[in-house]
């Protein structure tokens, strides 16, 4: 098989992986503020490999009557009113966001995104949650389904926290720029990109297995990457 002939679509059964990582007021995805989100866009190269592309990141204006639990405030250094702070409201925030996995969307032509998240339902949760209090109609994600990087970083070299991933994987870590939605992201995006890129001949393998193959089962409504 063609290296370059690997598709976004192809490789991923329709669905467009889009790494993103949340910083919030707590753990609660229904009581706890949205503080910051930022989604890494991702391409394959001229080789077929895996790679991150853009970073969009938003700052995120708490919703009335989030919470804000100061130990996790502690964690991630963000003051949510500070002067110099500019933060939307959530609407705003994913509506910048969305628009540009939309147009990937179009242009992978992919049918649906898919959250790539270290422990993707937080995110996932958290990211539905500020959707559903928008008022937005129109998720272009996946509602449950996700790619877990703690999972894959688990199986491809022992380790599930991100920062010993990411080292495992062969990558730089920097303990003063983690807990921040932009350097989170872009290393989960890369920490992804690397499993993907090394299993590489499983998927090819895949491909040559399933190429004469039949499948009887009807498509699952569930779990299908139906057009958002």
């Amino acid at each position: 098989m063609n290296t370059a002939s690997v598709m976004m679509r192809d490789r991923f059964r329709g669905f467009l992986p889009v790494v993103v990582d949340v910083e919030t007021g707590g753990f609660n995805s229904a009581t706890d503020a949205l503080l910051e989100i930022a989604a890494v866009l991702l391409r394959v190269d001229a080789e077929g490999r895996l790679v991150r592309e853009v970073t969009i990141r938003e700052h995120v204006r708490p919703f009335e009557g989030g919470r804000l639990d100061p130990a996790s405030l502690a964690v991630n250094g963000i003051d949510p009113w500070h002067p110099l702070r500019i933060a939307a409201a959530e609407g705003d925030a994913l509506g910048v966001i969305f628009r540009e996995v939309r147009r990937v969307i179009r242009e992978q032509d992919c049918t649906r995104a898919i959250l790539v998240g270290h422990n993707a339902s937080f995110d996932l949760g958290f990211l539905n949650a500020a959707a559903a209090r928008a008022g937005i109609k129109r998720n272009p994600f996946h509602p449950f389904s996700c790619f877990d990087t703690a999972t894959l970083a688990g199986v491809a070299y022992g380790q599930t926290v991100l920062s010993r991933a990411v080292l495992a994987a062969g990558m730089e870590w920097n303990s003063e720029d983690a807990h921040s939605a932009a350097y989170d992201a872009e290393r989960t995006a890369e920490l992804f990109c690397a499993v993907c890129n090394q299993f590489r001949p499983l998927y090819d393998a895949a491909v040559r297995r399933l190429k004469d193959a039949t499948d009887n089962e009807p498509p699952n409504p569930m779990l299908e990457p139906a057009p958002e």
